[in-house]
């Protein structure tokens, strides 16, 4: 036991077991990272530099790789080929069960999905922390913008985020790299927005770094490249990824011991002393269980992975699972309106073009539900988007041979411009997920099985983020303006949260105002699954956030003995 103690535990090693791993260490702790996937250290990215010549398949998935990712290869999903499939979970050693459809995305390695995110990078404002309380949806979220705005702010400026400021009360500007530029296309789309509907759009704020960081920290990290296969990972550490960022700033304090193909499968807790006194582990490659021990444990192994936890560490104190004295673990499942939205061909601008492939894209602002603007639904959503000129590709099936293929190819295609709608869903008990002890994973761990769906408030918002898109790109005098809808299921926008939500009351929530357990204070979970509410924008900073803030809080308390 004496061996396998520790000032901390934290498990999973994505944004926010990253940062708990950062800040922890950084303090003091002595700690220990757990992670249920193989190691993979910065730079250790197979396909980084490999050309498009060098993979197989033409980078195309094969029907094997299909067949084992069936969830991966939905259309909600851009899909995996060649040259990313080695990050993403194999649906057949890792099922789950589905009463109602839904997506689930996940990456078991060390770094997790801040391999493989996108990067975008906005605050919530101060009306998304206090919209539930003020339309009685779900729960009270037990903080306020400005008790987050200091830690946006510290996690800005040591990851790098590229971003214009705008002044807008709903998209609260930040601690910014200098912003990417917008093409030709994107500024006349800009303009015609602005003059006919009042409307924002900017260029993404992303966290890829346009310059230099403001500090010295990071020697490994240097700015983007343009190379835009930040899905494969990057040698450069030019776009934040724990494996770039806050594990080498963690190893670096020399009290991090991080252990790979280490599936946390439960919470130990001590009835004597009230609190949790450690995790049990399963080892992924040889099946040997261990317990680790700590003072204090942070949960980061993603939503789903942490509710797993949760639900599966039963005791005579926690019948239901762990901390569920509020029965609300499991439930109030969220994610973001995605998939639709609409495209056109834009006219002119065919004197000019660009250079580079950009990782990032203009983003429209949330308007509707704003000041005197007033919907048959609550809420709102943004467009993320982008213009270019159309390559080679678009000549596969054409019939031109030889030279006459050649000029053609050599030649750029006309100018397109795209945007789909990020909405947001509203908290609702019914969408849960429950453990199913009948069915097993290849570790003989029982499965998860989703009941979610989108209600009435996101089929009512769905159904303007097409009408909206089509309307601005028509008056813009763009031409073949067309609407399209993927099939996608709750799970698709791959920001789901919500399931161990922060709330003032223990009766209704399970987190309090510092991501501590109301039934053991010396708990905390900072991944998606603390979420009260979803806003309409990406999330992952404000997981950063609260990490870093919880962090900090969690420190004290052990200096004060309170935990």
């Amino acid at each position: 036991m004496e061996k396998n103690t520790y000032d901390a535990i934290v498990v999973g090693t994505g944004v926010s077991g990253g940062w708990a791993a950062k800040e922890l260490t950084e303090k003091g702790l002595k700690t220990l990272v757990l992670d249920r996937g193989p190691m993979v250290k910065h730079g250790d990215y197979p396909t980084a530099m490999k050309a498009p010549w060098e993979l197989p398949y033409a980078d195309q998935p094969t029907q094997e790789d299909t067949a084992r990712h069936l969830i991966h290869t939905r259309p909600s999903f851009y899909g995996i080929t060649q040259s990313t499939k080695h990050w993403f979970v194999d649906d057949i050693d890792h099922p789950y069960v589905e009463t109602r459809p839904f997506d689930w995305f996940r990456g078991y390695h060390v770094g997790g999905r801040s391999l493989m995110w996108g990067r975008q990078s906005y605050r919530f404002s101060a009306m998304d922390f206090e919209a539930n309380g003020k339309e009685g949806i779900g729960v009270d979220w037990p903080i306020r913008y400005d008790d987050l705005a200091p830690w946006y702010d510290y996690v800005e400026d040591f990851i790098g985020v590229s971003g214009s400021t705008e002044h807008l009360a709903q998209l609260p500007d930040g601690q910014f790299l200098p912003p990417m530029e917008l093409n030709c296309v994107e500024k006349d789309f800009r303009g015609k927005l602005s003059d006919k509907f009042g409307r924002k759009l900017i260029i993404g704020r992303t966290a890829n770094l346009s310059g230099p960081l403001k500090h010295d920290k990071s020697p490994q990290r240097t700015t983007c490249q343009y190379r835009n296969l930040c899905m494969r990972g990057c040698p450069f550490g030019a776009y934040f990824s724990s494996n770039a960022s806050t594990l080498p700033a963690a190893e670096k304090t020399g009290n991090m011991t991080l252990v790979p193909n280490a599936i946390v499968y439960e919470l130990i807790y001590d009835n004597a002393k009230g609190k949790a006194t450690g995790v049990r582990v399963l080892d992924s490659e040889t099946g040997h269980q261990t317990e680790y021990f700590a003072r204090v444990i942070f949960l980061c192994a993603s939503t789903f992975g942490t509710t797993h936890i949760l639900l599966n560490s039963i005791s005579s104190r926690f019948p239901n699972g762990f901390g569920n004295d509020s029965g609300e673990v499991g439930h109030n499942i969220m994610d973001h309106l995605f998939g639709s939205g609409a495209r056109a061909l834009v006219d002119g601008h065919e004197d000019r073009y660009y250079s580079g492939r950009r990782p990032n894209g203009f983003y429209i602002p949330r308007y509707r539900n704003l000041g005197g603007d007033k919907r048959k639904y609550l809420r709102g959503f943004g467009y993320q988007g982008g213009a270019s000129r159309r390559d080679w590709t678009r000549l596969v099936n054409e019939p031109a041979l030889g030279a006459e293929l050649k000029q053609a190819a050599q030649t750029p295609g006309p100018w397109t411009v795209s945007m789909m709608g990020f909405g947001e869903m509203l908290p609702s008990h019914r969408n849960h997920v429950t453990l199913d002890r009948s069915r097993k994973d290849k570790y003989g761990m029982p499965v998860l099985n989703f009941d979610a769906a989108h209600e009435e408030n996101e089929i009512l918002m769905a159904k303007e983020i097409i009408d909206d898109a089509l309307d601005m790109l028509s008056a813009a005098g763009y031409r073949d303006v067309r609407s399209f809808t993927t099939q996608a299921n709750v799970g698709a926008g791959i920001h789901e949260m919500g399931t161990a939500r922060m709330g003032r009351d223990p009766k209704t929530s399970v987190l309090n105002a510092w991501n501590q357990m109301h039934a053991c204070k010396n708990v905390f979970i900072t991944d998606g699954s603390c979420m009260t509410s979803s806003a309409c924008q990406n999330p992952s900073l404000t997981y950063m956030a609260l990490t870093a803030r919880a962090a900090s809080h969690a420190v004290e308390e052990l200096k004060r003995g309170n935990i």
